[in-house]
């Protein structure tokens, strides 16, 4: 049992749900005409703008889920042997992620020490093997 990529999944999992309801409750319900799906972004985004940008938000929270779920079942039994590039792959995506994150925000957004931690996790528990 792999406890680093167990607490990489864990922070992923908590990392997607910080994300899409922070997103739901400080963008999203401001651009609500009454819809599920928001609508509502003029002057500057029309419906169908803002219903990409909704359904492309949560995506990014989705992906996380997804990669939890993969460190979760790589960090289980029978999966002991060896790093391997899918785990390497994570890692560098998630660094990837936190820069572009930290880039575009100037660093004022948290999410990008959020990601930079899951991808420590992963990186050490590369080590731990």
């Amino acid at each position: 049992m792999n406890g680093w990529w167990l607490a990489a999944a864990a922070l992923l999992v908590l990392i997607g749900i910080v994300h899409s309801v922070l997103g739901e409750r400080l963008i999203f319900r401001h651009l609500r005409a009454g819809t599920l799906v928001p609508e509502a972004g003029a002057p500057v985004l029309r419906a169908y703008q803002t219903r990409i940008l909704w359904g492309s938000w949560h995506l990014a929270s989705v992906f996380g889920w997804t990669l939890a779920a993969v460190l979760a079942w790589r960090a289980g039994p029978g999966h002991a042997e060896g790093g391997s590039a899918l785990e390497m792959a994570v890692a560098a995506g998630l660094i990837a992620a936190s820069a572009l994150a930290a880039w575009a925000t100037r660093g004022r957004h948290i999410g990008w020490v959020a990601l930079l931690a899951a991808a420590a996790l992963v990186l050490a528990g590369l080590l731990q093997r």
